[in-house]
C-alpha cells in the first residue's frame, strides 16, 4: 500500500510564505486523493507491490492502456506530492542551506555557480512551464544536477530518464491560488523561503 507522506508541521506551519487553507487543502484533499486512487488503481492493475519509482519507470509493462493512464496521473501526483511535502518545511529557505551537506554544496557550485543561479533557473523552468505541471531539481546517475520541467503530474521517471528528483516545485493552481491568486512568480519567490534544503541534501 502506497502511503501518503506525514506533515512534520501543521498546516499554519509554512505561514506567512504558503497559508494554511493552500497546505489544507493541497496536503488534505488533493495529495490524499491522488494516494487514494492510486492505491485503488494498482490493486486492480496487479502492481501495488512496486515500489513507486520502478512503477513509475515501468508503465510501458502494464499493458492495459486505461490502468496505464491512471498509473501515471495518480502515481506520478503521489509521487510529486511526496516529494514536495517532504522537501519543504518551517526551517527551509536559504539559511538551512548553510547545513546542507559539503557534497551537496560542492555539487550546486560545480553545476551551477552557486545558490543564487539554480533558484533563477528553476524558477524559470517553473514559470515557463505552461498551464499545470512542475519543475524538477534532479540527479543525474553520476551526480551531477540538472533542472527540468514536466507537464501534469509526469517527472523524470515516469518520462524515462534515469535521473531521480530531488526537489520538486508544484506550479498547478491549486498549489498557490487561494494566496497568490494568478500571480505564479511570487509564489515562486516564496517557495525558496520554505525549501529545506537539509532535507534535499540527504536526498542527494
Amino acid at each position: 500500500m502506497y502511503e501518503q507522506y506525514k506533515l512534520s508541521y501543521d498546516y499554519n506551519g509554512l505561514e506567512l510564505h504558503i497559508d494554511e487553507a493552500t497546505v489544507e487543502t493541497h496536503y488534505g484533499k488533493h495529495h490524499a486523493a491522488y494516494t487514494k486512487t492510486l492505491n485503488e488503481t494498482a490493486e486492480k492493475a496487479g502492481v501495488a507491490d512496486m515500489p513507486i519509482e520502478e512503477l513509475l519507470k515501468g508503465l510501458d509493462k502494464v499493458t492495459d492502456e486505461g490502468l496505464r493512464k491512471m498509473l501515471r496521473n495518480h502515481g506520478g501526483g503521489y509521487y510529486n506530492h511526496n516529494l514536495y511535502f517532504k522537501t519543504i518545511s518551517p526551517e527551509g529557505g536559504d539559511a538551512s542551506f548553510e547545513n546542507a551537506s559539503d557534497v551537496f554544496k560542492k555539487a550546486v557550485e560545480r553545476d551551477f555557480g552557486g545558490l543564487d543561479v539554480l533558484k533563477e533557473k528553476m524558477s524559470a523552468a517553473a514559470m515557463g512551464q505552461f498551464g499545470s505541471g512542475w519543475a524538477f531539481l534532479s540527479a543525474t546517475p553520476d551526480g551531477k544536477l540538472v533542472i527540468s520541467a514536466s507537464p501534469n503530474q509526469d517527472n523524470p521517471l515516469s518520462e524515462g530518464t534515469a535521473n531521480t528528483p530531488i526537489v520538486a516545485l508544484d506550479v498547478w493552481e491549486h498549489a498557490y491560488y487561494l494566496k497568490y491568486r494568478n500571480l505564479r512568480a511570487d509564489y515562486i519567490k516564496a517557495f525558496w523561503n520554505v525549501i529545506d534544503w537539509v532535507k534535499v541534501s540527504e536526498l542527494f
